[in-house]
């Protein structure tokens, strides 16, 4: 559901002339609606993992530092920082397929991992792999964070710590944990220029070097191209993998009557 945003932020991250509405209109003119969904083929792949991967990382992190006393907004970020990590590992060769059907003419997913296992093998696949590292510990270490950070607040609001939140609660903390994660977004435009490098032959260049390159010729709104689109992307991610999560966790352990039975009151749904 989230790739359009996906294609456009990553077009956004390569083209970085193009202002967010005219990036919209040539991806739409390119190929129609069936452009926005570019890389389908592997994003799905990475999404049928990195949540498992995320969530069982995350978890076990998270659950050890509370058990060791620590908040559960530090627990947060520390869990969600690892199973960010974690998620390098199945990322990297799929958001590389994804950047090169975006930014590439050649369409066909089997080719493009056919040249490039032919040319450089598995290491091939990880182009910008420290920048998705950075990216990635620090998207879930914020997702997380943030959003726990936010439900703290809002039972501290209540005058009550140990509240249980509503599902429109749960939902406005994770819209409001995926928009403040956006700060990270120069370790995505660098994953994508790193990646982008790789398909089209140019020497491979550090992150530390790219960002430096980007904010020479583009400002420190270079670093941020593609920040709107991205803000959808959180978005979606924290509410189904951090929100969603809270919510089917505390069902699950039955601790929670007024969330699982929030759909019998209409105000209780996430606007």
């Amino acid at each position: 559901l989230g790739q359009p945003f996906e294609v456009w932020k990553t077009r956004m991250g390569r083209h970085r002339t193009e202002t967010t509405v005219g990036s919209f209109r040539h991806i739409l003119h390119s190929g129609g609606v069936r452009a926005f969904y570019a890389g389908t083929g592997p994003k799905l792949v990475e999404s049928a993992t990195k949540g498992g991967v995320l969530l069982v990382a995350k978890d076990a992190i998270q659950e050890s530092l509370k058990g060791a006393g620590v908040s559960s907004t530090t627990a947060g970020f520390v869990g969600g920082a690892g199973g960010g990590v974690a998620q390098t590992v199945v990322m990297g060769p799929c958001t590389y397929l994804v950047t090169a059907m975006v930014l590439g003419k050649e369409q066909s997913v089997w080719g493009i991992m056919r040249r490039t296992w032919a040319s450089k093998g598995l290491l091939g696949f990880y182009p910008g792999g420290s920048a998705i590292a950075a990216r990635q510990a620090s998207n879930w270490a914020s997702r997380v964070g943030f959003t726990e950070a936010v439900r703290t607040k809002m039972k501290a609001a209540h005058g009550d710590p140990t509240r249980r939140l509503s599902i429109h609660e749960e939902c406005w903390a994770g819209i409001i944990g995926g928009v403040l994660s956006c700060w990270n977004h120069p370790f995505e435009v660098a994953r994508i220029e790193m990646q982008a490098r790789a398909l089209s032959g140019e020497p491979a260049v550090g992150m530390i070097a790219v960002l430096r390159q980007v904010h020479a010729e583009s400002g420190v709104g270079g670093l941020f191209q593609g920040l709107i689109p991205r803000m959808g992307t959180n978005v979606w991610l924290t509410l189904f993998l951090v929100s969603g999560a809270n919510i089917v966790k505390q069902c699950r352990e039955g601790s929670t009557e007024a969330i699982c039975t929030a759909s019998a009151n209409p105000q209780h749904h996430c606007a």
